[in-house]
């Protein structure tokens, strides 16, 4: 049988989530948990969750991580009592069957209260096409939670994942160059920091595998290539029409929760914006850093707006972010 192509993808995503993941919940909290749970065949992600704990061994000392692996793969006990380099404080604990197992297996981790990072493989929509909401409920409860998923492409995962209590969605719909089965690779957390890292890692690990996104227009394109500067700033553009002025932090997150498109790619935009005068900032000189406002020129700005805009700007995003303003705000 030939090896899922997402199976790489995944492989690289988690790694690279998990580093950035690890920084946080490890500052909050000297116990945290990761959940890894399938669907399906469990691919290589075990093997990749577990070496990105074996390389972070001087950061895990003197903390006690919890991984719990639910599945249904057979193998799954050997393959975890194969891998022997693991840190004293990482502790593995295969749970046999399947996801919808994990509110037991968490609670028997002990996990409540702690930083949890959940990870969904469903590849064939076993989860999103039956009673999800257990194991949103159960992935949720962390404090803080994240959970990262690939489901089948066209699935309601952002909307799941709002209702189910994560402030912060970054999602990407992605197909194989050979018109394979799309996916949606999505983030669910409460964290700027980890939203901006999940959609910048999506991006990589696509991009290594030849994965295509499906762009806002439907078009698929090659996640290896950079976002049309125009079409982004278009976008920019109508979002300050509708809502007046805004920081460079409330863009990013907009482009991060309402977009296929990464943090760097609206601050790409909006340096083109600005040089051709379609928009302002203030200050008007210095860094463009996350503070910077960004106002929108006489010809777009929406009749009757005043400045200053702080009064204008909107506690959260009204789109698929849901109510990021609830969101904490590490970047």
């Amino acid at each position: 049988m030939p090896r899922d192509p997402y199976d790489a993808v995944l492989c690289g995503l988690l790694a690279r989530q998990l580093d950035t993941w690890l920084t946080g919940a490890l500052r909050r909290s000297r116990r945290v948990t990761i959940a890894l749970a399938y669907a399906g065949p469990a691919g290589g992600t075990v093997e990749a969750a577990l070496g990105a704990l074996t390389d972070a061994a001087d950061r895990v000392r003197g903390r006690r991580v919890t991984v719990v692996v639910v599945g249904v793969d057979p193998d799954l006990p050997a393959r975890l009592g194969a891998v022997t380099s693991l840190p004293a404080d990482v502790a593995v604990y295969p749970v046999p069957g399947a996801p919808d197992r994990l509110p037991v297996a968490l609670k028997a981790a002990g996990a409540a209260g702690a930083p949890t990072l959940t990870v969904l493989d469903d590849p064939a929509g076993v989860v999103w096409g039956g009673p999800a909401a257990p194991f949103l409920t159960a992935a949720a409860a962390g404090r803080p939670a994240d959970l990262l998923l690939a489901v089948p492409a066209g699935t309601d995962g952002p909307a799941a994942l709002h209702r189910a209590g994560f402030p912060l969605v970054t999602g990407v719909e992605t197909s194989p160059a050979d018109d394979g089965p799309a996916r949606l690779l999505a983030l669910g957390t409460g964290s700027d920091r980890n939203l901006e890292a999940g959609k910048e890692a999506i991006w990589q690990a696509g991009a290594a595998a030849g994965l295509r996104y499906r762009d806002l227009d439907g078009v698929p394109r090659d996640l290896a290539a950079a976002p049309d500067a125009d079409r982004l700033g278009a976008l920019l553009v109508a979002e300050l029409t509708r809502s007046g002025p805004r920081t460079v932090t409330e863009l990013r997150r907009h482009v991060l929760t309402t977009t296929p498109y990464r943090a760097a790619d609206a601050v790409r935009a909006l340096t083109v914006l600005l040089d051709a005068g379609t928009v302002t900032r203030e200050p008007a000189d210095g860094r463009l850093g996350g503070d910077v406002l960004i106002h929108p020129t006489a010809e777009f700005r929406p009749a009757g707006e005043s400045h200053p805009a702080a009064e204008s700007r909107p506690a959260g995003e009204s789109s698929v972010a849901g109510s990021a303003g609830a969101a904490r705000s590490d970047a």
